[in-house]
């Protein structure tokens, strides 16, 4: 059997007084235990705040339904009303990361979609948080939706003239429209204020988000409407879908209502995340 080698004591102190401890000619010393040479020990990333992810088909409470399905009321029967309010669950293979649920009602008026979409995100890189994989998902839902460059902001003053006065021409097109502001006190302003264009970001909901609001081309069915709120808090990123197509052709679903409704959804969603 081959044996280790066995270094006397004195050999190693003879060893170290040599400068076998990586001493540099000057007394200075050097740690190469890290591959990088700067003696440094890489920091793991932080992990998201969210372990876990809501039961989506009960995330949504039956006031919100009867509000955004208002023919889920009118279902005669019980059992299949209940049905109505329970939602379908969406295939999922793995509830820890990615759940979701929708529902679909008929009325009168009009069929309504809902579809809620709820994804943790985990990221397996060390260097890499999972709010930053999260924020860089979230960047492709937000680049395919497509939003528009954001535009000065219409409180930006006006060039001067050379004569140290906002220049006139600059003020008429002060407006993000491009044509002339309104004078400020007209009582005219809001009715002829531009709406703000879509899709947009929103700034008060979750750590970043957006709407959007599109609606079908003419055919010879009616127009269906789809409204779409996107967040993402930490790690989590949620989606909402929201759409109704009338029964009657040339009727238009409101496009400001449904964006309110699909608005306060997302705010309940979002508090209703649990670490």
């Amino acid at each position: 059997m081959q044996r280790k080698a066995y270094v006397p004591a004195a050999a190693c102190l003879v060893a170290l007084l040599a400068g076998c401890t990586g001493g540099t000619g000057d007394g200075a010393t050097t740690d190469d235990s890290h591959p990088g040479g700067d003696g440094v020990a890489t920091e793991a990333a932080q992990p998201g705040r969210y372990r876990t992810l809501p039961e989506p088909c009960r995330a949504v409470g039956r006031k919100t339904l009867d509000a955004m399905l208002p023919g889920i009321r009118e279902i005669p029967d019980e059992a299949q009303r209940q049905k109505a309010y329970a939602g379908e669950p969406s295939l999922a293979y793995n509830t820890d990361r990615k759940v979701g649920c929708r529902w679909k009602v008929d009325s009168a008026d009009a069929t309504d979609h809902l579809f809620v979409d709820f994804e943790r995100v985990v990221s397996y890189d060390n260097a890499v948080s999972d709010d930053s994989q999260a924020e860089a998902l979230f960047a492709r839902q937000v680049a395919a939706a497509d939003l528009p460059e954001p535009s000065a902001s219409p409180g930006a003053s006006a060039p001067a003239s050379p004569t140290g006065t906002p220049s006139p021409t600059a003020s008429a097109t002060a407006s993000p429209s491009g044509s002339p502001a309104v004078p400020s006190g007209d009582p005219s302003a809001d009715a002829t204020a531009s709406p703000a264009p879509l899709p947009r970001l929103l700034d008060d909901l979750g750590d970043e988000a957006f709407v959007d609001d599109e609606l079908s081309g003419p055919g010879p069915t009616a127009e269906r409407r789809t409204v779409t709120v996107a967040f993402r808090t930490s790690n989590v990123v949620v989606t909402i879908e929201y759409a109704e197509q009338p029964a009657l052709a040339g009727v238009v679903p409101d496009s400001e209502d449904m964006q309110d409704r699909a608005r306060k959804l997302a705010s309940q969603l979002a508090g209703s995340l649990r670490g």
